[in-house]
């Protein structure tokens, strides 16, 4: 990506047609006083949103990915005069990748710049550290990716347009059976992230349910950078395949060691694989990979389309998942404002809840009632430097 992308400043306001500019400060505890800065959006006429995202850190492709697509969201919802005839602006806090900042960043939005809906996060675990404080305040939050079921059950206030775990897990077990005609699968999970728990947990047990069998199953931590002793273990059982649900920064380096150990099983994964890190960090030891998705870039459906070639002449990058779900989030959220009588918590809470049939660029949203999103995934293979389409699997 461009350096002008990455946001190297932590905290940054856009609003109306203006280009992002980043402010001083490293952070919610280096920014500006948030409370006179609201006020003075207020004042102005405008609605202010927040968005919580890794800018920075280990999982830092993810919130500058997200951060682009809601960016476009807002220039495009502007451009048609806004929402109840007010401009919408969104303040920006880099949570570091870290549980404890996303948590401080939710606080200061609303505590301080009284921001009236929250995007973010796409970490599940950074995504459950600020969920309870949305809904203390009653102020919706909206994931763009989080897929740990556990992020929605904090409370009413909180939503997704993403699928979730349960059904992520069933993807991945299923197309291992099927498609790959897999018999053995290990898993190898990180044991101190939520997502990469839940996911293994279900690929689990729907593996088992076709039929199949869990030869091994191991466990590092996140930073950790030396897996030789787990994939040694796992080699010794002669799997398949070995699924690894958790980040393109771990996968990268799992998939080389995997292979310098003479592991030759098919590596598998999850969304949280979605990065163009993915292939930097993997090299030609992560080809003939697969794992699942929430959209590809080979979607024919003219506003997939549309975005995706906006969002390269912009950026000069295709857009990732993690783009096209939070320009979903964004006008999910924009959608519910127009809707609901007033900008209130419980207000937009409800329209959010409505949604249906939403004509999302990740595909069509509808939330349940436990507001998580019904829609397919699909699944992609790692083919030199590029992700190719292999299938779609519905609900």
């Amino acid at each position: 990506m461009r350096l002008s992308t990455l946001f190297l400043a932590c905290f940054a306001f856009v609003a109306c047609e203006q280009k992002p500019t980043p402010q001083p400060g490293t952070g919610p505890s280096g920014s500006p006083d948030g409370s006179a800065a609201g006020a003075r959006e207020a004042a102005a006429g405008t609605i202010l949103i927040g968005e919580v995202g890794s800018l920075t850190g280990a999982q830092a492709t993810f919130g500058i990915s997200t951060r682009n697509g809601i960016e476009m969201a807002l220039d495009e919802v502007n451009a048609r005069g806004g929402v109840k005839g007010k401009k919408v602006a969104v303040r920006v806090y880099d949570n570091q990748s870290k549980p404890e900042e996303a948590a401080n960043a939710v606080t200061r939005l609303i505590a301080q710049d009284g921001a009236k809906l929250i995007l973010g996060e796409v970490a599940s675990t950074n995504s459950l550290a600020m969920a309870p404080k949305a809904q203390a305040a009653k102020v919706p939050m909206i994931s763009p990716a989080s897929t740990n079921p556990k992020v929605t059950q904090v409370g009413d206030f909180i939503f997704r347009v993403c699928f979730i775990d349960p059904f992520q897990g069933f993807v991945m077990a299923k197309f291992a059976t099927e498609h790959l005609k897999a018999k053995k699968a290990a898993v190898l999970r990180d044991n101190k992230s939520d997502y990469s728990i839940g996911l293994a947990q279900v690929f689990t047990e729907k593996f088992k349910g076709f039929g199949g069998q869990i030869v091994a199953a191991e466990d590092y931590a996140q930073g950790d950078t030396d897996f030789r002793a787990q994939l040694t273990a796992i080699k010794s059982a002669k799997p398949d395949v070995v699924f690894v649900p958790g980040y393109y920064t771990d996968a990268g380096l799992i998939a080389r060691q995997a292979r310098q150990l003479g592991l030759a099983a098919t590596l598998l994964g999850g969304d949280g694989w979605e990065s163009e890190k993915l292939f930097e960090l993997g090299g030609k030891a992560i080809d003939g990979s697969y794992y699942s998705n929430h959209y590809s870039v080979d979607n024919p459906a003219p506003k997939t389309q549309k975005f995706l070639t906006d969002y390269k002449k912009r950026f000069g990058v295709e857009p990732d998942s993690l783009a096209a779900l939070g320009y979903d989030a964004a006008m999910v959220g924009f959608a519910a404002m127009e809707q609901a009588k007033d900008t209130s918590g419980p207000a937009l809470r409800d329209a959010i809840a409505a949604t249906k049939d939403f004509d999302g660029v990740a595909g069509k949203i509808t939330l349940d009632a436990n507001r998580n999103a019904i829609k397919p995934a699909v699944v992609l293979k790692v083919n030199g430097s590029k992700l190719q389409y292999i299938t779609t699997i519905a609900p």
